[in-house]
């Protein structure tokens, strides 16, 4: 079975960095396409990054351009989240997903991904 575990939360006062990593079993992570969300309380779940599983190309969020970083780690079979000039905003509990299967377009909605993390609580607060 498909497994997707992250780690890297935490807390962290603002415009500190965190690096989330979002680690795969049972598959390969550059066969995937692999997305970043977060879900703050109280709202719904929203895209942050994804990277395509064709090209790896990326998408990002507007309110987390030029701060935040997608990768793969191939040797690692994992998935990074860098995570810089951090806001009270961007506290959230992040989830990485996965979806099978060629794509010729970045996924970015939640019905697209296939498999969940459970999540990691990132807190931005001093």
């Amino acid at each position: 079975q498909v497994q997707l575990v992250e780690s890297g939360g935490g807390l962290v006062q603002p415009g500190g960095s965190l690096r989330l990593s979002c680690k795969a079993a049972r598959f390969t992570v550059d066969y995937y396409n692999i997305g970043w969300f977060r879900q703050a309380p109280g709202k719904e779940r929203e895209v942050v990054s994804c990277i395509n599983s064709n090209d790896d190309s990326t998408y990002y969020a507007d309110s987390v351009k030029g701060r935040f970083t997608i990768s793969r780690d191939n040797a690692m079979n994992t998935v990074i989240l860098q995570m810089n000039s951090l806001k009270p905003e961007d506290a959230a509990v992040y989830y990485c997903a996965a979806a099978q299967g060629y794509s010729d377009h970045v996924k970015k909605f939640t019905y697209e991904y296939d498999y969940w993390g459970q999540g990691t609580q990132v807190t931005v607060s001093s």
